[in-house]
């Protein structure tokens, strides 16, 4: 029923949307300079026309954060997302140091072998960053950019990178303990009401991969995209900002940076909505990604 790389836990989904965007996850040994063996990479593609989307996840997540919006965004585009390397249902290889650096490398590699046409690329939380370096780094790549609650003035604490055993494992299994907590609390107050569960247990699915405590610890003590925040305003592409502005993770001025910094950009911010549009707003949140996309000005 489901692919069988997944971790067992993916049986305990009920909800029928969740199961179908699960069953139609793929996954391709890639080939990249950053092993001598290939690299099983997750990815979900759907749709057809236009220029291809390619989303990308936030920090300690997967491509199941698009479980709302990609389906919408394949309606009318050629649609992909990707688990990014150290994240997510994509393999994780001892050898490898996980940073974005070596995130990006494993991106290109993902975009060549399976698109290797230009993109609009879509980040999120930690994927915002990543689309802005990815962008930066390949401009010919990207022909425009969506920014969802974005990282980039804000990273990882300074602290992080000087994380050492064995604080860092307990670190990062710190943030799979929260996660199982508040699983608890919400099946104990929320029993009526099953979509708190189920966005719990799509938040949690990949931390139940081999390596994931190694991969997690290795991309933690590099810092992140601490040195992006000074490069941003070079982005020179058509780029959509959308905000939740209820976002208790990231301060509020970092959108206005975003659009200041930015000149060819438009900054929407979303009513009582959190960190994740595309989980809370998503049929808002494709409402204006295809509204930029089609016509440039919202």
């Amino acid at each position: 029923m489901f692919p069988n790389f997944l971790p067992s836990q993916v049986n305990r989904l009920t909800d029928p949307k969740a199961i179908a965007f699960v069953q139609s996850i793929q996954r391709i040994a890639l080939a990249t300079s950053l092993s001598q063996h290939p690299i099983l990479t997750t990815y979900i593609q759907k749709g057809n026309g236009g220029t291809p989307i390619l989303l990308l996840h936030g920090f300690d997540s997967s491509i199941l954060e698009f479980r709302l919006l990609l389906p919408l965004l394949a309606t009318q585009n050629e649609t992909w997302a990707v688990d990014l390397l150290g994240f997510g249902f994509t393999q994780r290889q001892k050898e490898i140091i996980y940073s974005p650096t070596t995130i990006q490398i494993h991106l290109y590699d993902f975009w060549k072998t399976l698109i290797n046409r230009p993109i609009t690329l879509v980040g999120a939380s930690m994927g915002g960053a990543t689309a802005i370096e990815f962008a930066l780094t390949y401009p010919q790549i990207v022909e425009s950019l969506v920014l969802i609650n974005s990282l980039g003035y804000t990273c990882a604490p300074t602290f992080s990178k000087y994380l050492f055993p064995p604080f860092d494992y307990l670190a990062v299994e710190y943030l799979r303990q929260r996660n199982i907590l508040a699983l608890n609390l919400a099946s104990i107050l929320t029993s009526f009401n099953n979509t708190v569960i189920l966005a719990i247990q799509c938040a949690m699915l990949h931390q139940e991969m081999p390596n994931w405590h190694d991969a997690m610890s290795s991309y933690v003590k590099t810092g992140g995209y601490t040195n992006l925040a000074n490069r941003i305003a070079q982005v020179d592409k058509p780029t959509l900002i959308l905000w939740g502005e209820a976002d208790d993770m990231l301060p509020k001025e970092d959108a206005e940076k975003f659009h200041q910094d930015i000149l060819n950009s438009q900054l929407i911010k979303l009513k009582n909505c959190g960190h994740a549009p595309q989980i809370e707003q998503p049929q808002m949140t494709f409402q204006y990604i295809l509204q930029f996309l089609n016509n440039g000005k919202i």
